[in-house]
């Protein structure tokens, strides 16, 4: 069973020390379900692997605060290892620091300056449609009912505001089919994909202020699939690009824009997710802003805030993992880094 009694950088290291790949998190799930259900200021619910917990104080607000248990797959960094002031090991900085530092909040702040809901999800390192708070909206809706929420996305220790949408799409070339012997016979659709490249190359991203926030979108290649057999001219070369924009834009404005850039080509869309704004001009955003410190910036990604702002609840990043090491091999999180992000959210809770 985990000690939420304990040091927030040992119980880091025992969340780690919990193998929980997407779509394996239920032993942690489960720890994470009893140590909670052992407090009794706390109501606590479960659905799959997503465990709930929340107080019921009778406040005027309430806050969520979330994380996912899940991580991508272990790359020989289990158990977990302290080096100097530095916990290495799979999830540490993406986002079991996070998990740990709620769950601290969780168990030792019975009492706070508004109501908490605790949102401890599965899923997230994969396909939206198996995220856990896609099933919970779906299912159970009022347990995410909140005025403000706080994702406990690796930020290294900074507010960082809303989040990017993303899009997909597919621009094609089409040409005609020859044998590459009598090539004059055909047209080439892979020779023909210079000019989509050439407006890519010429592209010249926004960077517009929303919210007091800069963003800096991004719109770029990443695949081109074409060809049929080494003998034979191809008829059809497919560029594949993705658009990183602003959440002043809806991501049919997104699409809009993307054709645009495109104009005389087929476009497909294959996949997209909107875009959060920022929400700091919220009043309890507000009050977590004074009580963190530092200065906001613009979250370049995509997150689960998008998720919130969909259900109507403004949301920022803030965790003390460092985002640049998510996923990697080498992960490791700051253990001072650890006890300064619970310090400063229990100020909030507390204050």
């Amino acid at each position: 069973m985990l000690d939420l009694t304990q040091d927030v950088r040992a119980l880091t290291a025992a969340i780690v020390d919990i193998e929980s790949v997407s779509g394996a998190e239920r032993a942690l799930a489960d720890a994470v379900e009893r140590a909670l259900a052992a407090l009794p200021h706390l109501k606590v619910e479960r659905s799959g692997e997503t465990v709930v917990a929340r107080t019921e104080l009778g406040h005027a607000e309430r806050v969520l605060i979330a994380g996912h248990l899940d991580t991508v797959p272990v790359a020989g960094n289990l158990p977990s290892r302290v080096e100097g002031d530095l916990l290495y090991g799979c999830g540490t900085s993406d986002m079991k620091a996070g998990v740990a530092v709620a769950l601290r909040l969780a168990a030792t702040v019975p009492a706070p300056n508004r109501d908490v809901t605790y949102v401890f999800y599965d899923c997230e390192e994969i396909e939206a449609e198996r995220n856990g708070l896609t099933r919970v909206a779906r299912e159970h809706p009022d347990w995410l009912l909140a005025d403000f929420a706080v994702l406990m996305e690796p930020t290294d220790g900074v507010i960082e505001g809303g989040c990017q949408g993303t899009l997909r799409a597919e621009v094609a070339v089409t040409g005609k089919r020859a044998h590459s012997a009598r090539s004059w016979f055909g047209v080439n659709a892979i020779h023909g994909i210079e000019p989509v490249l050439a407006r890519l190359n010429a592209y010249e991203a926004r960077r517009p202020v929303v919210d007091g926030l800069e963003y800096h979108e991004g719109l770029n290649a990443v695949g081109v699939s074409g060809g049929v057999a080494g003998n034979v001219i191809p008829d059809r070369c497919v560029v594949t690009v993705n658009y990183r924009f602003a959440p002043d834009l809806t991501i049919e404005q997104a699409r809009e824009h993307v054709r645009e850039v495109f104009d005389g080509f087929e476009v497909t869309f294959t996949d997209g997710a909107p875009a959060a704004r920022p929400g700091l001009t919220h009043p309890v955003a507000a009050a977590f802003a004074a009580a963190v410190g530092g200065t906001p910036r613009a979250k370049l990604g995509w997150t689960d805030v998008a998720r919130f702002s969909a259900f109507g609840v403004p949301a920022v990043n803030y965790g003390p993992g460092d985002p640049n090491l998510a996923h990697q091999q080498g992960e490791y999180v700051s253990l001072p880094r650890i006890v300064e992000g619970e310090r400063a959210m229990r100020d909030w809770l507390t204050g």
